[in-house]
């Protein structure tokens, strides 16, 4: 009896496919690729649709990625009728017919989150469950949800679920203090201020490109916004949106880690489709590092130096080196002449990639939110595993420069923010495809 039980579940794990990188380490790399529109922006410009209640909005330049097709099935499920062509989204939402957003679907990526604000101004109330995404510590709603409280909405947990409703006809304007700096919130405030009656000041809000990105979106459909790109954004209220068709910018963080592989090979290459001024902190960090940077009104171009030399840094919300990049400058600072360090003080538990880059023989030590790395150390290609979205990148990196194969298993946590990124690095000249494999549980 035990000896069966033990085949039925051999049977079930045997069928869990799966794909994979499998990257031949030691290329050169050389080219140009076109960075894709930024994940992190096109998701709340997505969720932002849910305001305006007649017409069809246009959204340029989106990515197909796990994550868009994710969020595009959540917005199906309230009832939004989209299309996807050529990079372009169109999104009605004139006929939304639940204001429930699934355990099922927000498990799968915390973004779902961006829904509560748009939801609640435009019907009044919003059953939002609690939000998944990447395995890395604890990432609260606590300001989504002390933001929503002062606006006019009253909040409960139960089951699982952000229970919001309005304590009025409509939101109110309200005075919003964030104690510290938050991306999502941010957004998420935004989005309900819109709609709300009277004028809502925002304090302490994030700057990130994809914030002052959402603001253009929701000034394109008519909301009233003031200051933005700076830390206190003004919103006065106003009855309804109107559709619009809006350009996403470019993804910096795909286009930064498409530059770190030409550093990390020792190559020249190009990224086009970008804006410079976006990436400064990081690319002011390749020069340190001894690459050359040369940079256009959309193009940047990084020539490797013959000696990588050993950079530290320290990750920060923007305008600082962004967090969303210490992976992939982990992995790059395996191959640099000393020893460097990595900080991060956003996540200070973001170092799932480090146990699989030493796998691959890198010197990496961990000392609660700050990682030393000693260089520069000869990698081996064998089987890692990917734990979360830039782990991911940063293991593909490693795999770039390794000697003989890296198998880098689970890409499923890469294909929620990369977009075809083999693709890009085989056009560069890199040595990597991707395959299916089983995978015992």
């Amino acid at each position: 009896m035990l000896k069966r039980s033990i085949q039925v579940r051999l049977f079930q794990y045997a069928n869990q496919r799966m794909d994979k990188l499998v990257i031949q380490g030691g290329s050169q790399l050389s080219g140009t690729v076109s960075a894709s529109g930024s994940k992190n922006s096109a998701l709340p410009l997505m969720a932002g649709t849910l305001l305006c209640g007649d017409g069809e909005i246009v959204l340029q330049r989106i990515p197909d990625l796990k994550d868009i097709r994710t969020f595009s099935k959540l917005l199906d499920y309230l009832g939004a009728d989209l299309s996807y062509h050529n990079s372009s989204l169109k999104i009605s939402t004139s006929n939304i017919r639940s204001i429930t957003a699934p355990y099922e679907l927000v498990k799968q990526m915390r973004a779902s989150i961006y829904v509560l604000g748009p939801l609640l101004a435009r019907f009044g109330q919003a059953s939002v469950s609690l939000p998944g995404g990447c395995a890395f510590g604890p990432r609260p709603i606590n300001l989504h949800l002390m933001a929503m409280e002062k606006l006019g909405a009253s909040i409960t947990i139960e089951k699982g679920f952000i229970e919001a409703n309005l304590r009025s006809k409509r939101l109110k304007g309200a005075e919003i203090d964030f104690p510290i700096s938050s991306v999502g919130a941010t957004g998420n405030t935004l989005m309900a201020a819109v709609l709300a009656d009277g004028v809502t000041t925002i304090r302490n809000a994030a700057v990130e490109p994809e914030i002052e990105t959402l603001c253009r979106f929701l000034s394109a459909m008519g909301a009233n916004i003031q200051g933005i790109g700076s830390t206190t954004l003004i919103i006065e209220g106003v009855t309804s949106l109107t559709p619009a068709t809006f350009s996403n910018i470019f993804d910096r963080i795909e286009a930064a880690t498409l530059l770190t592989a030409g550093a990390i090979t020792g190559s020249s290459i190009t990224v086009n489709d970008v804006d410079p001024v976006q990436l400064t902190a990081v690319l002011g960090k390749f020069e340190q590092a001894g690459c050359r940077i040369i940079t256009d009104t959309d193009s940047i171009t990084l020539q490797s130096p013959e000696t990588l030399l050993r950079t530290d840094i320290i990750a920060n919300p923007y305008p600082l080196f962004p967090t969303d990049m210490q992976a992939q400058w982990i992995a790059l600072m395996t191959q640099a002449e000393g020893t460097s360090y990595v900080i991060d003080k956003v996540y200070h538990e973001r170092f799932n990639h480090i146990p699989e880059l030493n796998r691959l023989g890198a010197h990496i030590e961990i000392n609660d939110n700050e990682a030393t790395i000693h260089g520069p150390k000869e990698l081996t290609g064998t089987k890692v595993m990917s734990t979360d979205l830039r782990a991911s990148a940063c293991l593909v990196l490693a795999g770039l420069v390794a000697k003989g194969v890296t198998e880098v298993l689970r890409v499923y946590h890469l294909d929620r923010g990369y977009e075809r990124i083999e693709e890009k690095l085989g056009r560069l000249g890199a040595a990597i495809q991707r395959e299916s494999y089983q995978e015992f549980a």
